[in-house]
Parts: structure tokens; C-alpha cells; sequence
């Protein structure tokens, strides 16, 4: 049974309009190019540019697919959902080399073609689960990657035996999050606060806070623990 932390997600039929559309693009327009990085991360750089790069990409799949597929996360949110992505290969390829992993292009291939007949069990395409999950298409080789470096990290935890009760279960997502977390740490992530703050609870890029409270307002107007810009380990 494999086991990966990200949660690809099937709804379909056609979301958010041009108007929310544009305002996307305009996040990561000639204005914000002008800041010059959207992230830093250890000696590297996610400069405005290469951020909006990738944004157009989700953006064109997501109007090839914005008919079948329905997207939860608001179309002005493209910038935070790719962001998140890059800082994550990142803060994996971190983890891979604090604990001398190494995955060759036939295993993230390998990860790649698993996932694509499970989505397509649910009747999508790999392409259309990207859009789904924030993801730009042209990034899924590096999600090979990030697979196969997380089920090699859980085979030395569990010696490659999957955990038969929730118990078990629940210990080794926590001792994966550690070490994601050590990794991120290591990292020294900054983020540019146009695109929002780096939550070390969700490893992603969020909103900036409102306000100082300890909770922040969600679209629906509950309440959602405010962003860990601190790592706890």
C-alpha cells in the first residue's frame, strides 16, 4: 500500500470566472516582477519571475480542463498554491539529502505513472489532478520526485512495514512532519509578504493574517489556526 502526504481530489464541472482569472495573472504582473523574489530559501532563489512563469501554466491547464474539473481554492490563490509547491520540492530535497536519499529518473517515473492510474481511477487524467491540487502540469516530473522521496523516508520508519492501526499511523505521519520540519527549518524560508507568509503547520504558503489574533477568518467566516511562522521542532 503507498502512502503520500498529498491529497488528490476528483470534483468536476467549471469554477471561478475571467474576472478572478485576471486578477491572478495580475498578482504576478510586471509589478510584482519588480520585487524580484517571490521566496529565498537557503543560497536559493524563487525569483517574481520564475513564479509567474509557472503560474501561466497552471493557469492555461486550468482553462483547458476548467470545464471538467472544479478547483477549491480561489483562481487569486494560483500564486500561494504554486509557491507552496516549489517550497515543498525544496524543503524534500532537503530532507533527501539530510538522510541520503537518492531517487533516480526511473523511480520518480515510476511514481509518476502509479499516480496517474490512481487518479484515473477516479476518472481523471494526471494533468487535471494537478489543476486540482494548485499544481502546474509542467512541474509534475519534480512530484515524482517528492513522492518517491517521502515512500522511501516511511520505508526506513516502518522498515517497510505499513502501520495496521490508526495508532501507528498517526506516529509516523508525526515523525515524517518532524523531519519536514528540520528540513524547512534548515531552509531559513523567506517569503515575499505580497504572496502571503510560510506556515510551517501546512509546509505552504498562506495568507498574511489580518489580524493578530490567534485565529484568522476562512471564506466561509469560521475561524482557522493562525499561521505557524515559527517551526516547533
Amino acid at each position: 500500500m503507498r502512502r503520500i502526504a498529498s491529497k488528490w481530489t476528483a470534483s468536476r464541472c467549471a469554477a471561478a470566472g475571467v474576472a478572478a482569472l485576471a486578477a491572478a495573472l495580475a498578482v504576478t504582473g510586471c509589478a510584482q516582477t519588480q520585487l524580484g523574489a517571490a521566496a529565498l530559501y537557503s543560497n536559493q532563489r524563487i525569483s517574481s519571475a520564475k513564479l509567474a512563469s509557472e503560474v501561466a501554466n497552471l493557469n492555461a491547464a486550468y482553462q483547458t480542463y476548467r470545464h471538467k474539473v472544479q478547483i477549491t481554492y480561489p483562481v487569486s490563490a494560483m500564486p500561494r498554491e504554486v509557491l507552496s509547491w516549489m517550497l515543498r520540492f525544496a524543503t524534500a530535497n532537503q530532507m533527501a539529502a539530510q538522510h541520503g536519499i537518492v531517487v533516480t529518473p526511473a523511480q520518480a517515473q515510476h511514481e509518476i505513472a502509479l499516480e496517474a492510474a490512481n487518479v484515473k481511477q477516479g476518472g481523471d487524467t494526471l494533468p487535471e489532478a494537478a489543476v486540482l491540487n494548485g499544481l502546474p502540469p509542467d512541474l509534475l516530473p519534480e512530484l515524482g520526485t517528492w513522492i518517491s522521496i517521502q515512500v522511501q523516508l516511511e520505508n526506513r520508519l516502518d522498515h517497510g512495514v505499513v502501520p495496521k492501526t490508526q495508532a501507528g499511523q498517526s506516529a509516523l505521519t508525526a515523525q515524517v512532519s518532524h523531519l519536514q520540519c528540520v528540513a524547512a527549518k534548515s531552509l531559513n524560508i523567506m517569503v515575499n509578504p505580497q504572496y502571503g507568509v510560510y506556515d510551517f503547520g501546512q509546509f505552504a504558503v498562506v495568507a498574511t493574517p489580518s489580524t493578530l489574533s490567534t485565529t484568522s477568518p476562512t471564506a466561509g467566516g469560521s475561524q482557522s489556526p493562525a499561521p505557524q511562522t515559527t517551526p516547533k521542532c
